[in-house]
């Protein structure tokens, strides 16, 4: 059975409602849109979606054609680095063996976004030489410019120079992820800056694990905000308790956290069976997923 590609824009928006609206209505015309997250502290807004490569192709066409149009980064103050506008445009296959086809397309859309909207595209992950979006991030987009001019970083596609308000766009093409959020209650993001080093796998951490320490003035709590690449290595629930750990030690506690888009359904299953301490449970144990493998054998 054909499955069909996903892709998790991140638009740096997320408190104009109108072009958040806008921004689904486009997207969503093209391919299924299967979820919106938004957040104000961090100013950004996440769209989950599914298609065909073409489907996908128009529908993040127009999602970036309309953040150019709307989205000005030169008055846009957010918790969450950016680049872009439309800040990264990951292409997802939902099977290990269609990352070719995920690589594919992720090439044909940088080419369009660069050709038909005449904005600079930065490949990242596989694609990019094995740097994430952090690389481009660090300083913001007037370094990021300095290091265009300096020739230290090259768009792979369009101009050399960055578009005054919509910035350029980092395109990459990686297997699921977890984006994944805890909340702490304090005030001072030194203690989610230094819970986050705690669990990030590049200060010895849990494995495949980004995590920052992010301010969220509004919620007045501030924030673990973590991408977690290999849910099979660092299981959420054993990544929240270390964080409950690290953060009591502060003398902080946790608020609450949050998922960021959707998650793979092994992950889910994972966590519940370690809250419910049910030895060796995943999800070949859960019966809705046990009938979508039978229909998918039968199609």
């Amino acid at each position: 059975m054909e499955l069909p590609l996903e892709t998790v824009p991140n638009f740096s928006e997320g408190r104009d409602q109108a072009t958040i609206d806008l921004l689904a209505g486009a997207m969503g015309a093209h391919a299924d849109l299967l979820d919106v997250h938004v957040d104000g502290d961090h100013h950004r807004s996440v769209f989950t979606l599914v298609g065909t490569e073409q489907d996908l192709a128009e529908s993040l066409l127009a999602g970036v054609a309309y953040a150019k149009e709307r989205i000005d980064l030169r008055g846009h103050e957010g918790a969450h680095p950016r680049i872009g506008a439309a800040d990264v445009v990951p292409l997802v296959p939902l099977r290990p063996a269609d990352m070719p086809q995920a690589q594919s397309a992720a090439k044909t859309i940088a080419r369009r976004i660069a050709d038909e909207l005449e904005l600079p595209v930065f490949f990242y992950g596989a694609l990019g030489g094995g740097v994430g979006p952090a690389h481009f991030r660090r300083g913001g987009t007037e370094e990021l410019q300095r290091r265009i001019e300096s020739g230290e970083v090259r768009p792979d596609f369009g101009p050399l120079q960055l578009h005054p308000g919509a910035g350029g766009v980092l395109v990459g093409a990686r297997q699921p992820l977890i984006a994944f959020n805890v909340n702490l209650r304090s005030v001072d993001v030194e203690v989610a800056r230094a819970v986050a080093k705690t669990v990030r796998e590049a200060d010895g951490g849990f494995p495949g694990v980004r995590a920052l320490g992010l301010d969220l003035p509004t919620a007045g709590l501030v924030q673990v905000s973590m991408n977690v690449e290999d849910w099979e290595a660092a299981a959420l629930h054993e990544i929240v308790a270390r964080i409950v750990e690290e953060a009591n030690r502060r003398g902080a506690e946790v608020a609450g956290s949050e998922l960021v888009g959707l998650m793979p359904a092994g992950a889910a299953a994972a966590a519940a069976g370690s809250a419910l301490r049910i030895e060796g449970f995943d999800e070949s144990r859960v019966l809705e997923l046990r009938l979508l493998e039978l229909e998918s054998g039968a199609g």
